[in-house]
């Protein structure tokens, strides 16, 4: 019924079986990568045994693999940050991402922010919003490709392109998941995750992308020990900076309570084990009466973490980071309560990629071990022939080719829909569900149009015609419509020759051609050329009302009418082929949506 739309919850069963089933389809193309990529693998090695085979005499081949031993720095930090990827991978996978992050995750992330920022963002939640299922999907196989790039790739230009990928994706995590990291949010605090987890990320997937050779000075972990250590000074000062709220937890009874007390108790009602909930609580009940202390420890905590990094002495930064990944760990569990529960978590917060870069660091200020000579001649090292490559390299390789297939069966429907300012129909079906294609006769009218011509359904064979019926005072339901028709329209291109958009009047006090016309022109409908909207007496339409089904309840004098929003798609024979619920939802995405719908319904009768 007109002014009766609907939203859409955040559990549709037809949006998440939809997820489910685009997430399957898209497992059944990896898997059919591997298959082919474990093809390819046996043949190399079977050329491979065949050349042994034949040069066992000799002694005149020799496999080739990587040459020397990876910095450790690198390799943990490599490793950590590629499962850690893999993980955000698949926190992504809750049924809750594709409807509920715009409105759990994204629009909150900007709210407060100067509204350059949160116009980036709405940028992002629209993309979003259009098309979730395209959005969830490729959220999740963009991280595990990521991640196991970081895990398995070879050295080389193969790791440091997995770096890359971190680079890329994490900017845009940064910017458009996480608001520019909230660096411009009133109330930021490092405790509830300033300058944004997605930045550390970055920061890795950068150390990653440096060629190897520039690991074994040292000098990476003085420089990244003393940037996290500038870093924790700042936050200490931010946090210590009066007039924030920060030094209160709840003075008296009356007073409002502080913003660590507020996030503890925020982060304790999401759904999670109690035993979690209890511990946070419990934090959030002792900040507010100890608010002044608290803040002071945590001012002296990250000041004196910073300090000690700043140095860039191996043993006073040791004890810098020992301390901060204590610090990391205690506000991860106490405050930010691990981050990914409640069904929206994206990812475990700052805490863990910040204590995995103090810890990298750390492991950087030692010079590393030189390499351990190969017993390979150099033009052996240098060969490009991939049969003569060890197996475990070739594992390597095709491993780092998943991965980078992983990463484009999400990353190329991504960046389709971020081009695509159409919402997907399936928004429209999670409201009214999916169209009733039928073959059933048409109902015959003889009405009168608004510019004064007799119109009738026989006359308009050989077309498609799309029905429905708006009330011309109406402001809800009707002018939505109408805007999604006219979008429609122009969705169709050169087809939308063929097709004839048709409204019937749907107010018993409102039939005059004056008010057709004022309709009209208010929704700029003047300019379509294949448009009709119909008017006649009241015993006509009344009858033809009947016919396709349509309520009407007259309003009071002057009022709208209460009505049901229905759409019919005849064929040019004159038979009715689709008709469709067109309730247009209540936000711009799922209205938006109905006209890709009924784009996508008039292109399947004109191919029947």
């Amino acid at each position: 019924m007109t002014g009766m739309n609907r939203g859409i919850r955040i559990d549709n069963p037809f949006v998440l079986s939809a997820f489910h089933s685009t997430l399957l389809h898209q497992f059944l193309v990896v898997l059919a990568v591997v298959v082919v990529l474990s093809l390819v693998w046996n043949a190399v090695r079977a050329v491979q045994f065949r050349r042994a085979t034949a040069a066992s005499a000799s002694g005149g081949l020799t496999a080739v693999g990587a040459v020397g031993i990876e910095p450790r720095a690198r390799l943990v930090l490599r490793l950590l940050f590629g499962a850690l990827w893999t993980l955000d991978g698949v926190l992504q996978l809750q049924p809750s991402m594709p409807l509920g992050l715009p409105s759990g995750v994204l629009s909150p992330a900007a709210s407060g922010s100067p509204s350059w920022v949160q116009h980036v963002v709405t940028f992002g939640v629209t993309i979003w919003s259009n098309h979730p299922i395209v959005a969830a999907t490729s959220a999740v196989w963009i991280q595990i490709g990521i991640g196991v790039g970081l895990l398995v790739a070879p050295r080389g230009w193969w790791s440091r392109a997995a770096g890359l990928a971190t680079v890329g994706w994490g900017l845009v995590v940064w910017v458009f998941g996480e608001a520019v990291g909230g660096l411009f949010t009133p109330g930021a605090s490092w405790l509830f995750g300033l300058p944004g987890a997605a930045i550390f990320y970055v920061v890795a997937g950068l150390l990653i992308a440096l060629p190897e050779a520039a690991w074994r000075s040292g000098a990476i972990g003085r420089w990244l020990l003393r940037g996290l250590g500038a870093l924790f000074v700042g936050m200490g000062v931010l946090q210590a900076w009066p007039g924030r709220g920060t030094w209160h937890g709840r003075a008296t009874a009356h007073a409002a309570p502080g913003p660590l007390t507020v996030m503890a108790k925020a982060m304790a009602s999401v759904p999670q084990p109690s035993m979690l909930a209890a511990a946070v609580r419990s934090f959030g009940d002792f900040d507010a009466q100890h608010g002044w202390g608290v803040n002071l420890a945590i001012v002296v905590l990250l000041v004196g973490i910073g300090a000690c990094l700043l140095t860039g002495n191996r043993r006073i930064a040791g004890a810098g980071v020992a301390v901060g990944i204590v610090v990391c760990l205690a506000n991860w569990v106490l405050v930010q309560d691990f981050g990914f529960f409640g069904g929206l978590g994206t990812d475990p917060n700052s805490m863990v990629p910040t204590a995995f870069l103090l810890g990298c660091g750390y492991l950087a200020l030692a010079p590393a071990t030189a390499e351990e000579p190969s017993a390979q001649p150099a033009a052996a090292r240098a060969t490009t022939d991939w049969f003569a490559r060890t197996p475990a390299y070739l594992l390597q390789v095709a491993g780092a080719v998943l991965a980078g297939a992983i990463v484009l069966i999400g990353a190329a429907p991504m960046a389709l829909a971020a081009a695509n300012p159409r919402a997907d129909p399936i928004l429209s079906e999670a409201v009214n569900g999916s169209p009733n294609h039928v073959d059933i006769p048409s109902w015959g009218f003889s009405l009168t149009d608004q510019h004064g011509r007799h119109v009738t359904l026989s006359g308009l064979r050989g077309r498609v015609v799309v029905l429905t019926f708006l009330d011309p005072v109406c402001t809800t339901d009707c002018p939505l419509i109408a805007q999604q028709l006219r979008s429609a329209d122009t969705q169709l291109g050169a087809s939308a020759a063929h097709v004839t958009f048709v409204a019937v009047d749907a107010n018993p006090t409102y039939l005059s051609r004056s008010a057709l016309v004022a309709f009209d022109r208010q929704e700029q409908l003047t300019s379509m050329r294949n448009w009709e909207y119909l008017t006649g007496g009241l015993d006509e339409l009344n009858a033809l009302w009947i016919d396709y089904g349509i309520s009407v309840a007259k309003g009071t004098a002057g009022a709208m009418a209460a009505h049901s929003d229905l759409l019919y798609v005849i064929d040019p024979s004159g038979r009715i082929r689709s008709v469709i619920q067109s309730d247009p939802g209540n936000t711009s995405a799922t209205a938006s949506s109905l006209s890709t719908l009924v784009a996508g319904e008039v292109q399947r009768v004109l191919a029947l």
